[in-house]
């Protein structure tokens, strides 16, 4: 029996192949196909639905059923036994269609006189397109041959409306990738963008889903496989005494290239009539959807494997390599499922905008977005997969929107909020050289956040008085190896020399939680961001806090130094790394080197037991900076790369305002410069209320001092303070709704 199928499914394809040569509109093209299905497998009906939206299926061709339900009979996703095929993408087969759950009899299409039923998914790459349906009256439970053939059936359709076999006169569906498309995703760096799709990785059109000559193909596929295995090891060989995470990646790699269930399967397909080409695609189709509802983490991680090497597989078999020959648009917006911080590096500055299938707000690459100050969206859901190079896009970071293939509506909509914005830039510019000073006359000092040397430019355009906060993890997340101590001494003294006599923070290495370097061993924590990071791992790990004590000294030669060390919970751990700083001191002296005119020693406090250490400890820092975003998730017990929960509370919580004014306090009662960095200071309502709290330093990104500046410039901090207060005194949870009623007053 299984060679007869074998035989019928190859029959199936070969006279699918005719049908797609025929010079015929998109609906006659589809009415073949459904009365080709349904004489093969020997069925009275055969039926395709297709998607019209996300969440509508439409009957769009059918052998069997009442002709005139064609384009009338809808349903929701889950709705019936089609629409519980679609949610699913898993194949129902039953021999009792009416008794099985989830039935849903539609009148008007008379389907009522047939019992079994199989509905396999059309999909392609994991993105389910439609359903194909065959009915018999014979109550019949089909064979798994018989699936397996219409499953092939199915991947081959999804491929030809992928290729636009469908559409044109008498069009059975709406052309792909040519209607308006929002995606609502994640905000990770805000700001406006308008431009064209640049994809990181090209989509490989299969241009030819059926085999001629299968055993041509199953050559094909073998020549191929052994090209990817000789590619894997050899990068193996390259990485061996490197990058032990890339490692595991490539042995990853080579176990799934070696696997012969792996090999079998497309074999098998290429048996049943597919191409080489369609079967690494059909295998890559199941790991996406498995990808889709896998839980476990491990799961997940190895079906993404699986799926980045069919993808090198189909390169090599379709000769599509990354270069493909297109140039990228004077306006970049750059479209991956993630990209690395070194691969965002190489882009630079040129980009408009990025947008990410997957991402994270705290990721590498979320960290370089915002120093290159390139809005980004993440989760923005099977966006690769609708985007192809050239397609106008705008991205609004504010909103975590994107609009794909605009219609004039929303590019007008769009363009007005760009110029609005740039109206308001031109506004900040006029005030870029004056201070932030206050009706009141308080004096509010401006800083800006920074981790490359690209970011200093900024530092006069944006109006900053200085650098607040310098990441110095950057320089090492982008690296397959530890940079050497000559070569951080030497970007330290650089930035300096950037700064021009301004004042410079350098923030000793954070890594650890949501920040692991490329050549460090990941550490499995049940709570990475409560867990062994940033400080922390300084004072396990001495060596590297050391080296990077010593290149900032020497980059300082002779000039004045800031430096604080992030995540400092309690006393002992800021007096542990203060001595480490004075033995570096003691070594560069040693050797003769210049030592620094004017020393600084600072610590971040991030977490609240920092807020209650000991009045010694307050006097014996030398500055101390709030690390908002840090110190809001511990505060409120919200992690803030959960999307559940990161929003759920508000920065202005009279609670949390209440609570770092106790740090303000005690700050001016021993005297201790007191600063606060974070995406709040950037935020001019919060800047404002955090300014009449007694914080009289803010450290934001580049863009966001003029908008801060203007706002402060036009209000009163004593009256702001009044209202606080008020609020605080009548039970208000938030101070946000009565600020805002204020400075709306003062615009």
């Amino acid at each position: 029996m299984m060679d007869g199928f074998i035989t019928d499914s190859r029959q199936m394809l070969g006279r699918l192949r005719e049908i797609m040569s025929e010079e015929t509109g998109g609906q006659t093209r589809l009415d073949r196909i459904t009365s080709l299905i349904s004489e093969e497998m020997r069925t009275e009906v055969c039926s395709i639905y297709l998607f019209r939206d996300e969440e509508t299926l439409e009957l769009c061709a059918t052998q069997g059923l009442n002709a005139e339900a064609v384009h009338q009979t809808r349903m929701r996703l889950g709705e019936g036994l089609v629409g519980r095929v679609a949610r699913t993408s898993k194949v129902i087969n039953t021999d009792d269609a009416p008794a099985t759950r989830g039935f849903r009899y539609m009148p008007e299409t008379g389907e009522e006189a047939y019992s079994s039923f199989l509905g396999v998914p059309i999909q392609r790459l994991g993105e389910t397109l439609g359903v194909l349906v065959v009915q018999s009256k014979q109550a019949r439970s089909y064979a798994d041959e018989e699936i397996y053939a219409v499953e092939v059936v199915a991947m081959v359709i999804a491929e030809m409306a992928e290729l636009g076999a469908f559409v044109g006169e008498g069009a059975a569906m709406s052309a792909r990738h040519q209607q308006p498309v929002m995606f609502r995703g994640h905000v990770a760096q805000e700001g406006v963008a308008r431009g064209h799709v640049w994809l990181h990785e090209p989509r490989v059109v299969v241009t030819n889903p059926i085999a001629d000559d299968p055993a041509a193909e199953l050559e094909r596929l073998t020549e191929a496989v052994e090209t990817l295995r000789v590619g894997v090891d050899r990068m193996l060989s390259d990485v061996r005494s490197g990058d032990k995470e890339q490692l595991q990646v490539l042995e990853t790699y080579r176990m799934f290239a070696n696997s012969k269930g792996w090999m079998r399967r497309m074999e098998e397909d290429i048996g049943r009539g597919l191409s080489a080409e369609a079967a690494v695609e059909k295998e890559q189709s199941t790991a996406r959807s498995r990808m889709e509802k896998a839980t476990d983490a491990y799961l997940r991680d190895r079906l993404h494997d699986l799926d980045d090497l069919s993808n090198r597989l189909l390169r090599i078999l379709t000769g599509q390599g990354r270069e493909t020959g297109a140039e990228m648009p004077p306006d970049p917006i750059l479209i991956a499922r993630n990209i690395g911080p070194a691969e965002l590096l190489d882009y630079g500055r040129s980009l408009k905008g990025i947008v990410l299938e997957e991402g994270a707000v705290g990721s590498h690459a979320t960290i370089v977005a915002r120093a290159l100050a390139i809005p980004l969206v993440i989760h923005a859901e099977r966006i690769t997969t609708e985007a192809l190079n050239g397609d106008p896009i705008l991205i609004d970071g504010d909103q975590g929107i994107v609009h794909l293939r605009p219609d004039d509506t929303i590019s007008a909509a769009f363009v007005d909020k760009m110029a609005m914005q740039a109206e308001a830039q031109e506004r900040y510019a006029s005030i870029r050289d004056k201070p932030a000073e206050t009706l009141c006359g308080a004096r509010i000092g401006l800083m800006m956040n920074a981790g490359l040397m690209a970011d200093l430019p900024s530092l006069v355009g944006s109006g900053a008085e200085g650098v607040g906060l310098f990441r110095t993890e950057l320089q090492f997340l982008i690296r397959n190896h530890m940079p050497k101590r000559a070569e951080l001494s030497d970007l330290y003294a650089r930035v300096m020399d950037a700064a021009q006599g301004k004042q410079v923070t350098f923030r000793t290495l954070d890594i650890g939680s949501d920040k692991v370097l490329p050549y460090m061993k990941a550490t499995d924590e049940p709570n990475p961001a409560l867990g062994w990071r940033a400080i922390r791992i300084g004072l396990d790990r001495p060596g590297v806090m050391r080296m990077q004590l010593q290149a900032l000294v020497r980059a300082a030669a002779g000039r004045p130094l800031s430096v604080m060390f992030p995540f400092v919970a309690q006393l002992e751990e800021f007096a542990a790394a203060r001595a480490e700083m004075d033995k570096a001191l003691e070594r560069e002296r040693i050797l003769g080197h210049p030592l620094p005119s004017d020393l600084k020693v600072g610590a971040m406090l991030e977490t609240p037991s920092l807020a209650y250490a000991p009045d010694s400890f307050y006097r014996d820092v030398d500055f101390l900076s709030i690390g908002g975003n840090d110190l809001k998730q511990f505060y409120f017990a919200a992690d803030r790369e959960n999307e559940l929960v990161r929003r759920r509370y508000d920065t202005l919580n009279v609670s949390f305002l209440t609570f770092l004014e106790n740090i303000v306090k005690r700050c001016e009662k021993t005297g201790t410069p007191l600063s606060f960095c974070g995406e709040d200071a950037g935020r001019p309502v919060e800047a404002a209320c955090l300014a009449a709290i007694g914080l009289r330093s803010l450290s934001m990104r580049p863009a966001s001092i003029g908008p801060v500046k203007s706002i402060l410039r036009r209000i009163d901090l004593t009256e702001l303070h009044a209202l606080i207060h008020e609020a605080a005194e009548r039970g208000d949870q938030s101070v946000r709704s009565a600020a805002m009623d204020y400075m709306r007053g003062k615009l």
